[in-house]
């Protein structure tokens, strides 16, 4: 599984013209499944979204998670972020798990933090979205998580 993680002072998605989720301070994550991912990566990548420090403390110090600063979610699948661009100008996405596969492990991913107690917007699986963000700070993560 790899997680793009971006701390961010707003987020939307628009689907077919139309807003589906919009979100305000939080952290917007692009999530792609891989082969391999199962339940237990996907608990371990959503353990590690909610607890990472990214937001700043009184002291300007990235001390504080975002239950600390009462922030949200917004995770859109994105099978992109594997993508091998090793061999011509056209890239391949054969890292990217199944759509049959991917869905349920991206489900499960929002019902995770859901059960924390996070507010968690979502683009809509398999569909052309538009995303728009205003990424704060900036910050930005790549995360990579792997099964055991």
């Amino acid at each position: 599984m790899r997680i793009v993680l971006q701390r961010v002072a707003q987020a939307a998605v628009e689907v077919e013209g139309r807003e589906v989720s919009r979100i305000g301070t939080g952290l917007v994550a692009l999530v792609c499944v891989t082969h391999g991912d199962d339940a237990a990566v996907v608990t371990a990548a959503a353990r590690k979204v909610a607890g990472l420090r990214l937001f700043e403390d009184a002291a300007g110090k990235m001390n504080l998670d975002l239950a600390a600063v009462g922030g949200e979610l917004l995770v859109v699948s994105q099978f992109t972020l594997v993508a091998d661009t090793s061999r011509g100008r056209r890239p391949s996405f054969e890292g990217a798990a199944t759509a049959g596969l991917a869905e349920p492990l991206v489900e499960l991913f929002v019902a995770l933090l859901r059960r924390e107690g996070f507010g968690v917007a979502t683009g809509r699986f398999g569909a052309h979205m538009k995303l728009s963000l205003t990424n704060d700070g900036p910050v930005t993560l790549v995360l990579d998580f792997h099964s055991a």
